[in-house]
């Protein structure tokens, strides 16, 4: 499996080079670990608190960045013993892969390890992954090169900055109605062709964008964007297979909006916003931004992601409601919620899960400053749309 090994650094020449990834079988650091005496479930993912800071130690290399795969294991997993339920901690290199396919190995590697436990056979044949690299061209992939001396070039190691984080619970029919009230603002507006297109994905954004926008209190000619992560399968023509294994994702953006703007201009025209974003990223423009990383010398420089692209003034939203969380039973029944560690984390991003209980629901963990937090939680409007969360089951998480 690429999961257990390391990356390896290529240099093609003294300017440039590339990475890649020997599947050399060296296996998974994967860790038993028992929590503090007392350590209970509620104490770990307590309802509609801040995320409390006993959570990241139960995940493996902190700290640790996409460049130190060169050390470090690409997937190390740690399993906390609670004292009323188990805490299964995956720590993943992203450079790997993309949450689709992330989610897609952990399924598999819990039903294979569900049979086992309880000695039954397997529901279905596991749908294998497509480890073939994908190219414009449809032929072999060749390398994205990197043009630097040294890799650390690239690197950026961010001091950790003070935030807060929340789980919050949004249930399917809070999502109907915030979908509803921007329909109705478009089409208030004229704009029947963005009240007929709009999704839920979208009314939640919309939400998240201008209630966050408020509480940072920008000043007037400030300009704020909406970023979203967005997955490529299903847009490339020819479409990619579900079993893809690699990143076939992108980030989009919203056009740029001053701060008073888009409070001004309401919930249903930041909603279709969005939803252009995601219109507009179609099979060509994502073969033209693989050609820009691909072109020598490359037309972005550097071909790496960085986290000080992050906009101060703006909002990401990252996961998916999509990914199949809640599935991966490796024999000690269901998983009763889902959080992350502390990697990527900014102020302004918002990570998107499914709920347990299935029905529609989302749940969003939303990451501001201290101080933004204090103020969004004063938001009327913000907490009108948000539901009450149920408190955790005795279980795994």
């Amino acid at each position: 499996s690429p999961t257990s090994t390391t990356a390896t650094v290529n240099r093609a020449t003294l300017s440039w080079g590339s990475v890649s990834i020997d599947c050399d079988g060296q296996g998974v650091q994967v860790v038993h670990a028992v929590a503090d005496d007392g350590v209970t479930m509620a104490d770990v993912v307590p309802p509609d608190v801040d995320v409390p800071p006993v959570l990241q130690s139960f995940f493996l290399l902190d700290g640790a960045i996409n460049y130190d795969g060169r050390d470090h294991p690409l997937l190390a997993v740690q399993v906390t013993d609670l004292a009323d339920g188990v805490f299964v901690g995956f720590s993943y290199n992203h450079a790997l892969s993309d949450g689709t396919a992330f989610w897609g190995f952990i399924n598999a590697w819990a039903e294979i390890a569900r049979a086992r436990l309880l000695g039954s056979p397997r529901e279905q044949p596991l749908r294998r992954p497509l480890l073939d690299r994908w190219s414009p061209d449809g032929g072999a992939a060749a390398p994205v090169v990197l043009p630097c001396t040294e890799l650390s070039d690239l690197i950026e190691r961010t001091p950790q900055t003070l935030l807060r984080e929340r789980m919050l619970h949004f249930s399917s029919e809070s999502l109907a109605a915030l979908k509803e009230r921007a329909r109705q603002e478009l089409l208030a507006t004229g704009d029947a062709q963005g009240a007929a297109a709009l999704t839920r994905f979208q009314a939640l954004t919309s939400l998240l964008w201008r209630c966050i926008t408020r509480a940072r209190r920008l000043s007037p000619e400030k300009e704020t964007t909406c970023r979203v992560a967005i997955n490529n399968r299903g847009r490339l023509r020819p479409q990619l297979p579900a079993e893809y294994f690699g990143n076939a994702i992108s980030t989009i953006s919203t056009e740029a909006v001053r701060a008073p703007e888009l409070l001004e201009r309401g919930h249903g025209w930041a909603a279709a916003a969005v939803g252009r974003a995601v219109a507009a990223h179609t099979d060509a423009v994502i073969r033209e931004r693989v050609a820009a990383l691909t072109a020598k010398p490359p037309e972005r420089d550097p071909p790496a992601y960085m986290m000080s692209w992050h906009h101060p003034c703006g909002t990401l939203m990252g996961s998916s409601p999509r990914f199949d969380m809640f599935g991966c039973d490796f024999g000690w029944g269901k998983p009763v919620a889902a959080r992350s560690g502390k990697a990527k984390k900014v102020d302004g991003g918002t990570s998107l899960y499914p709920c347990p209980d299935g029905g529609g629901s989302m749940d969003a963990e939303l990451t501001l400053t201290p101080e933004h937090m204090a103020v969004l939680e004063e938001d009327e409007e913000f907490w009108a749309a948000v539901s009450p969360d149920a408190p955790a089951q005795v279980g795994n998480v």
